[in-house]
């Protein structure tokens, strides 16, 4: 018996490695065999599932302090997460953030040092920013854009938003007062009219462009290819693959609800499954009942109780693994 933990972090409680290593405790357990992939879907946690750092660049942060930033660089393949340059977690969150003055500026500069040490192959996760600058910090970083060049520019994506909505989608969470997201708005109207005429490319047209306040539009500006985290992450770790010939599919998130299933993990391994015909266990800290269909979930909470689901998540999640592997059948 084969099990495949392709599972999502556990936001606050637990990383997906760790989540993916628990799925696998319980299979040793149980006598299964597991195939580790943690996911993620172009937010924080890409740059772990796609093998994490091993280069160390110091950057300008969101609000111009400095920050080391990790990111990876194998085989002329670089792999970026914004949120570790220009994340709103660098900040305290959004009682800390300047939603005006917020760059993504270090963002640029990871790209930049990704191709002065040799990459032709640019993944940039987006996802967790504190940033609503449309990504002109980064373009003014990366410049001259010629050094794009015959450069493969990848932005993972995990929602739709465009790019002048991503002041009013997601102003307010980093902290921007109404009036502030109407500036904001504006800016991003003003900068989409520069980029056509600096670059001739519309970002106003590109779904997703306004994902981490509108950098994806500012990178696709410069001829970065849009698309969905979830893919990507998929592809990258031949995730097709794994699923083939498996007798279980864990996969799971700390909450889950409606959106889970628009671009999420979540969604994205259930249909995966559903193609190869495998079996899907979905774990989640916990289930809203707007998570519709025909699932099989278990909720930590629900089982392990509030306190215990948050503060010790790895073992819950080991223990209900545990549990519907001992009363799983082979097909």
């Amino acid at each position: 018996m084969r099990v495949v933990a392709a599972i999502d972090k556990f936001r606050g409680t637990a990383s997906a490695v760790d989540a993916a290593a628990a799925v696998c405790r319980a299979a040793a357990k149980a006598g299964w065999q597991c195939d580790v992939r943690p996911m993620a879907d172009g937010g924080e946690g890409t740059l772990e599932a796609l093998g994490g750092p091993n280069r160390r660049t110091i950057v300008m942060g969101p609000l111009g302090d400095p920050v080391e930033a990790e990111w990876r660089l194998s085989k002329r393949t670089a792999v970026i997460e914004m949120a570790r340059a220009s994340g709103l977690a660098l900040v305290g969150g959004a009682a800390g953030n300047d939603p005006i003055a917020a760059s993504t500026h270090g963002t640029g500069e990871l790209v930049a040092a990704a191709l002065e040490a040799g990459a032709n192959r640019v993944i940039v996760g987006v996802g967790g920013s504190a940033t609503t600058d449309g990504g002109l910090g980064a373009i003014r970083a990366i410049f001259p854009p010629a050094r794009m060049r015959g450069v493969e520019l990848l932005v993972a994506c995990d929602v739709r938003t465009m790019f002048v909505d991503a002041a009013e989608v997601f102003g307010p969470q980093k902290g921007a007062t109404p009036a502030q997201v109407e500036l904001l708005r504006r800016r991003l109207e003003r900068l989409a009219q520069i980029y056509v005429e600096e670059y001739g490319v519309d970002v106003r047209t590109i779904p997703g462009a306004g994902a981490a306040g509108g950098l994806a539009g500012g990178l696709a500006a410069l001829g970065a290819e849009l698309i969905s985290g979830f893919d990507l992450v998929a592809s990258e770790t031949d995730l097709l693959d794994a699923l083939e010939g498996a007798d279980l599919i864990v996969t799971g998130e700390g909450f889950l609800d409606a959106q889970s299933f628009e671009g999420k993990v979540v969604g994205g391994v259930l249909e995966l499954a559903s193609s190869v015909g495998v079996p899907v266990v979905v774990v989640a800290g916990e289930v809203f009942e707007d998570a519709s269909g025909e699932i099989d979930a278990i909720s930590l909470v629900d089982h392990c109780g509030r306190e215990r689901a948050l503060g010790d998540t790895l073992a819950c999640i080991e223990e209900v693994v545990l549990g519907r592997m001992s009363g799983k059948r082979p097909r």
